[in-house]
């Protein structure tokens, strides 16, 4: 009577791990292609799944991510209006395809944002939206999403150059044309000393914004004093703080392009706390159209950039990159609508 022939048992990651000494995460990590894993060891684990036969299923792994009930949202500061209403925005898309929201905050630390989104990808969503925080590096993001996770970044570029391994879309705002837009108006208005106030000049949305105000400036013939370029964190409190740095040189100015509304919202209140009326002695423009926007006293002219609509763009561009994942990497640019209300007004009459 003939042998029962045997079966050979599925080589597993435990298996592998044994085999070269290390820990199922470093081989997981290995196969994931993360640069977290240093040349010697992934050597051996490369060795070691060669010698025991096991077989990455490629396709499997991007079943299972297209499949997975997940997305995640890495703001960030989640403190700021705007980005609560671009979090509704993409909560509502991606219920609308079948996936819950995991949503992580950094406030705008790039460690914090390294053990968030880490933490995330443990949770196996099917892909991740990033606003990354100021100072964010490309490779240490690759390092802990790994780069096979499907990534959309919105409206920041990285510090440094995105792998090539690494396939993400990104989602910006038209800062540059914005900002320009802007002080454009406050230009046409009669204002000749335009500010350009708040942002961190390290982030890249508040470079490329100050950029459209500086070629605005220059269009018109008109200087630009370094003391009225003014930085502070993207808050209404820091702005508040910061407001009298705009009067301390000899010249000061009769206006001010605001990194963003909670900025813009933040100077009127540091104008009021120095005498000056925003809206009547002073014009302010901000950036995003939150809703409080149309409320404040007086009510800010700004930059719409419609950030519920955004999200849900965002969240869409993402669902295309699930169902399509060999499609080149994308680039969009979302464009903004200026909104002329109360507070940019011409300059006082000398």
């Amino acid at each position: 009577m003939g042998s029962t022939p045997q079966v050979r048992r599925k080589v597993t990651l435990s298996d592998i791990a044994a085999g070269c000494n290390v820990s199922r995460a470093t081989v997981s990590l290995v196969l994931r292609g993360s640069p977290l894993v240093n040349k010697h060891t992934r050597a051996r684990v490369e060795e070691e799944l060669r010698r025991q036969g096991y077989v990455y299923n490629r396709a499997a792994a991007n079943l299972r991510r297209r499949t997975s009930s997940s997305i995640a949202l890495v703001l960030n500061d989640l403190a700021n209006p705007f980005f609560a209403e671009f979090a509704a925005g993409v909560d509502e898309a991606v219920a609308g395809a079948g996936f819950v929201t995991l949503l992580g905050s950094t406030a705008e630390s790039p460690a914090r944002e390294e053990a968030v989104l880490g933490s995330l990808v443990e949770h196996g969503p099917g892909g991740i939206i990033l606003s990354p925080a100021e100072g964010s590096d490309a490779r240490k993001v690759l390092a802990a999403v790994g780069s096979h996770m499907p990534l959309l970044l919105f409206n920041r570029e990285l510090d440094g150059s995105v792998p090539e391994i690494a396939h993400w879309d990104t989602l910006a705002l038209d800062n540059q044309r914005g900002a320009q837009m802007a002080t454009e108006h406050l230009i046409a208005l009669g204002h000749k000393r335009i500010a350009f106030f708040g942002g961190h000049r390290d982030s890249s949305s508040c470079r490329q914004r100050r950029e459209g105000y500086r070629q605005a400036m220059h269009a018109a013939g008109l200087r630009v004093e370094s003391h009225w370029m003014v930085e502070s964190a993207p808050t209404r409190l820091d702005a508040a703080r910061q407001t009298a740095a705009l009067f301390a040189g000899k010249t000061s100015p009769t206006a001010a392009v605001c990194y963003n509304d909670a900025v813009a919202l933040g100077l009127m209140l540091g104008l009021y706390q120095h005498g000056r009326r925003p809206g009547h002695d002073f014009a302010i423009t901000g950036f995003d159209d939150i809703a409080e926007a149309q409320v404040s006293m007086p009510p800010l002219t700004t930059l719409s950039t419609v950030p519920r609509e955004r999200g849900k763009q965002a969240a869409a561009l993402l669902m295309q990159r699930l169902q399509h994942p060999d499609t080149p990497v994308g680039h969009t640019i979302a464009p903004v609508k200026l909104v002329v209300r109360e507070s940019s007004c011409p300059p006082p009459a000398a």
